[in-house]
């Protein structure tokens, strides 16, 4: 379906990739307008803009041609993508301001309930800054989609967080507007099972794969639902969960009236089984040496498959340091999942990129190859919807 895509573009050295999204946009059948900051000009030139887009590009708020023109493009706009944004516009929007047209045009465009994305792009240390992050959480709260920048390079020559998603991530993220009417069911991060008050066994899953699969799914248009061990705010729902039997727990209640669950969450194979009440102190501590006995932990993945009815997909992950295939296969029968992602510890690992192998019920096997997880998350995804 044919739709009025209206590009924001900032002042960024990102600036010309924005001319790669209105070409794909064009390419889909959708019509397609743009504003810019004046300062945009300075890296991207209008000509290509208007050329690109086959229509005039919008930069001045008080330019003759139309004296509320921040009003009429909110009217005409489906989709209003803004890529790539930058700090300063991220601020003014998440505060209210409205002193140029691009602003002004967002200020309007966010009283009419449609569908709004921003694709940040900064230094890394723009994007670490506290006060982004609250204006970050901000727009989050008033239910704009925020694509958030990767690692890699960036312009000052830093390697970090900051460089603006690649056109293609965001055509497709903001491919589908209408409501998915299907619940998927994310989980994420390393469990913590206590020894007391102070102390657990945990793992070194940073909980990214998940959080990505989770943004992901949210943009295509999926009802989601994300447990996850860590503090999250998200603009979908999100339960805390920090043992494995909370995340069961959780998991028993949330499942019933899911379409999909991707267990992507490292849970704890043991738990304590004598947990103290109170903290173990050194001084309790004879002959240099204490034992914790362990028990094991329910196999939440085997438990929630076994409940799973014929309109309900489960998929696994399994994380190995050796007979990566072989090992998730067994498990991708034994628990009775759909799907299972194979990956192992020295990629997945406190990294931003991974590999995987995406292998079915039939032990057809997929290999996603080393990339960004936001890009594992989409071909994941991809695969197993």
């Amino acid at each position: 379906m044919k739709r009025n895509v209206l590009i924001g573009i900032t002042s960024s050295i990102a600036s010309y990739k924005a001319a790669e999204l209105i070409r794909l946009y064009k390419k889909g059948g959708d019509d397609v307008k743009v504003v810019c900051t004046k300062d945009t000009l300075l890296f991207i030139g209008e000509k290509t803009l208007e050329t690109l887009s086959c229509n005039s590009v919008s930069v001045d708020l008080f330019e003759k041609r139309q004296n509320t023109e921040h009003i009429s493009l909110a009217d005409w706009a489906d989709i209003f993508v803004i890529a790539p944004i930058s700090a300063n516009t991220i601020s003014k929007i998440a505060s209210g301001i409205a002193d140029n047209l691009l602003t002004s045009v967002a200020c309007a465009y966010l009283g009419k309930n449609k569908p709004i994305y921003v694709a940040p792009a900064m230094n890394d240390g723009m994007w670490n800054n506290p006060i982004i992050k609250e204006n970050i959480l901000k727009l989050k709260q008033y239910k704009i989609n925020v694509i958030e920048p990767t690692t890699g390079e960036l312009a000052c020559g830093t390697y970090g967080v900051g460089k603006m998603a690649e056109p293609s991530f965001i055509y497709e993220a903001t491919k589908i507007q209408s409501k998915i009417n299907k619940k998927i069911v994310v989980t994420s991060g390393g469990t913590r099972e206590y020894i007391d008050p102070v102390r657990f066994i945990t793992n070194a899953s940073s909980g990214r794969m998940g959080n990505k699969i989770a943004d992901c799914a949210y943009s295509l248009g999926y009802d989601v639902v994300l447990i996850s061990t860590n503090d999250l705010t998200k603009p979908y729902k999100t339960l805390k969960a920090e043992s494995a039997d909370d995340m069961l727990n959780i998991l028993k209640q949330e499942f019933k009236d899911a379409h999909y669950l991707i267990m992507a969450a490292a849970v704890s194979d043991f738990k304590v089984k004598n947990y103290q009440n109170s903290k173990i102190r050194k001084n309790d501590i004879k002959n240099d040496s204490y034992s914790i006995e362990l028990s094991l932990n329910p196999d939440i993945l085997k438990c929630i498959a076994q409940q799973k009815t014929s309109n309900q997909k489960v998929i696994g992950f399994s994380l190995t340091t050796e007979n990566t295939i072989e090992i998730a296969k067994q498990k991708l029968k034994e628990k009775n999942l759909d799907f299972i992602v194979a990956n192992e510890a020295k990629t997945a690992l406190n990294s931003d990129n991974n590999e995987v192998w995406v292998i079915d019920k039939n032990e057809n096997t997929q290999k996603i190859d080393m990339a960004s997880k936001e890009q594992i998350a989409k071909s994941i995804l991809e695969i197993v919807l």
